[in-house]
């Protein structure tokens, strides 16, 4: 595809790594000095094109372009981690505009970014305390994208090595071989980059888990913010405001994502499933007796049983049956549906009340309903 791209034009490709109101931050390829192509008129050398800088650097170029007014037209997005073909290269500004953008290999909405390989869930076993619930629906929210999970504990220089065996037992019972490991301590660090090179990798996970630190433990030049634990609430602060895409020194990029404590499940009921690796596998083997099966009460399911994420499952489920049950609802001008949360981020449905059906009318109102009875009365 970008061969196809640079026989139509001699700009510049990059990758969109940071977006800021109507600019966007664009990293250059560094190889691009190197590429060639075949076409018609022969063989083209592109670092002979006026368009490159002028010398070459071992760190990928930034330009700060806009976005072309025919992207603008068509309703083109230009997104983080979008491969963009960038014109006009102002070297001594670092301007650039943005031509065109590649077909996404995918797309995430929350965070908005594009052409991701895999999410990284980093969590911490202590300070905050590991919520089994919590890490459960991070999981699931991970699987729907259906990108590579990678799951990796911090803060693991707080527990004992036979408190770190109890936790793998039951992540791996889940379906996940967890990554233990200390930014305090720098343990297992190198191990976990090594996962990371070469890929654009999202992190995510709660609040004051250690997500900043474990960036500037793999990357020390950027220098996030670092936010404390609350004592109150034994949960972290928000520190990360917006999506941005950091260079790894080993290669590929990193993604750090604002934390947030309870993502929002918007996979259907039928679907929720497939996201449980417990549940896949026990649907390779055995299949339901109806292709509808919700897993609960149904005669001959394959998935009902006696696994430890189970009850995780059934309140997923109520949420995701609520959640659909209010989307068809959305042709009513208010729903009659209301959401709310109580301990540990755990979300219920509830019906609202009629608007206005215990509204007193006013006065006003009383008096034009009196005059059209009265009118009605004398004809």
């Amino acid at each position: 595809m970008i061969e196809e791209v640079l026989q139509d034009s001699l700009g510049l490709l990059g990758t969109v790594v940071a977006v800021q109101a109507n600019f966007y931050r664009v990293q250059l390829d560094v190889a691009e000095t190197e590429i060639r192509r075949h076409g018609d008129r022969g063989r083209i050398n592109l670092s002979l094109s006026p368009c490159l800088p002028p010398t070459k650097s071992p760190t990928p170029p930034l330009l700060l372009c806009t976005r072309r007014t025919r992207l603008k037209k068509i309703g083109q997005q230009v997104m983080v981690g979008d491969r963009v073909l960038v014109e006009e290269p102002d070297w001594a500004g670092q301007r650039g505009a943005i031509a065109d953008v590649l077909p996404r290999k995918n797309q995430l909405d929350r965070p908005a970014i594009a052409n991701v390989n895999q999410i990284l869930l980093v969590f911490a076993v202590a300070d905050p305390p590991l919520e089994p619930y919590q890490l459960s629906r991070f999981l699931v929210k991970a699987e729907s994208t259906g990108l590579d999970v990678v799951l990796c504990l911090n803060k693991s220089d707080l527990i004992s090595t036979q408190q770190q065996n109890q936790i793998n037992e039951y992540l791996i019972k889940w379906g996940y071989q967890p990554i233990f490991i200390s930014v305090y301590k720098s343990i297992n660090i190198d191990k976990l980059s090594i996962q990371l090179k070469d890929k654009i990798t999202v992190v995510a996970g709660p609040s004051g888990v250690g997500k900043s630190s474990f960036i500037n433990a793999l990357i020390p030049s950027i220098n996030l913010r670092v936010g404390e634990i609350s004592g109150k609430l034994a949960r972290g602060r928000h520190t990360t405001r917006h999506v941005e895409l950091f260079d790894l020194p080993s290669g590929g990029l990193l993604a750090d994502t604002p934390g947030f404590n309870q993502p929002d499940l918007d996979c259907s009921p039928e679907e929720l499933a497939v996201y449980f690796p417990e549940a896949r596998q026990r649907l390779a083997v055995a299949r339901c007796r109806f292709s509808d099966c919700l897993h609960r009460d149904e005669p001959d399911c394959a998935v009902r049983g006696d696994w430890e994420r189970y009850q995780h499952y059934l309140e997923f489920l109520e949420e995701a049956i609520a959640r659909q049950s209010q989307l068809n609802q959305q042709a009513d001008q208010e729903s009659t549906i209301k959401v709310k949360t109580k301990g540990k981020g755990k979300q219920k449905y509830e019906p609202k009340l009629e608007t206005k059906k215990y509204r007193q009318k006013s006065r006003r109102t009383q008096l034009q309903e009196l005059q059209e009875l009265f009118r009605e009365s004398e004809e």
